[in-house]
């Protein structure tokens, strides 16, 4: 699934956007405005082959266990898929679906009491990436510009958001990632998923493709 990559000449400072690949705009568009995500994501038209598990998950951090239900609800009316339905946890409160267009967002919450109303609103949103070396892939980040906020070896790592970036980007292990979201770690094709940013073009180790930030 890897591609081959190519070493900018600028370094990002930070992920500024996050395109979707999707077959059919329209209708992407209908259920993200759904959703209550579509001012977080851009969609562009791709009919790329992919099978399986893309790689990636897009994650909402909410304040507690009923704005999760009510991001969640909102994605199952809409359309969405429920990957884990919604339940505590060892860390918190969660649920996870898959968009039409075969994207997976987890809801989260550390909360697991249920003591406030939804507020509908979206703490973090968190672009987490299922990458085959977390320290490889973390470096890789490091000589283009990233800053590493938070790394638990060869396990995790998470990287400082920029002023003006509505996304955090973080790196897991690809099989653990595809474990906790509860898919089957396989998948071939396109990512379709693009990292925008303040580069030229580039992949990284595991096929995730950056591009320069339109406006």
């Amino acid at each position: 699934m890897s591609m081959a990559t190519t070493t900018p000449t600028t370094a990002p400072t930070a992920l500024s956007s996050v395109t979707l690949e999707v077959a059919d705009v329209e209708a992407a568009h209908l259920f993200y405005a759904a959703f209550g995500v579509d001012a977080h994501v851009r969609l562009r038209r791709s009919e790329t082959p992919t099978t399986g598990f893309r790689g990636f998950t897009l994650g909402l951090t909410v304040s507690n266990p009923a704005t999760v239900d009510g991001f969640f609800t909102a994605a199952v009316d809409a359309g969405a898929t429920v990957l884990k339905p919604t339940a505590k946890s060892l860390w918190g409160y969660s649920g996870v679906v898959q968009a039409p267009d075969g994207t997976i967002w987890k809801i989260a919450t550390s909360e697991k009491k249920n003591t406030a109303p939804d507020t509908g609103r979206i703490d973090d949103l968190v672009l987490l990436l299922g990458v085959e070396a977390v320290k490889a892939t973390r470096q890789f980040y490091v000589e283009r510009g990233l800053t590493v906020a938070k790394s638990f070896g060869g396990k995790y790592t998470e990287f400082a958001p920029g002023h003006s970036s509505p996304v955090k980007l973080a790196l897991y292990k690809r099989r653990a990632l595809a474990k906790d979201l509860g898919v089957p770690v396989d998948g071939t094709g396109s990512h379709r998923l693009v990292l925008g940013g303040t580069t030229d073009t580039f992949t990284d180790p595991d096929g995730f493709t950056w591009e320069p930030t339109a406006a």
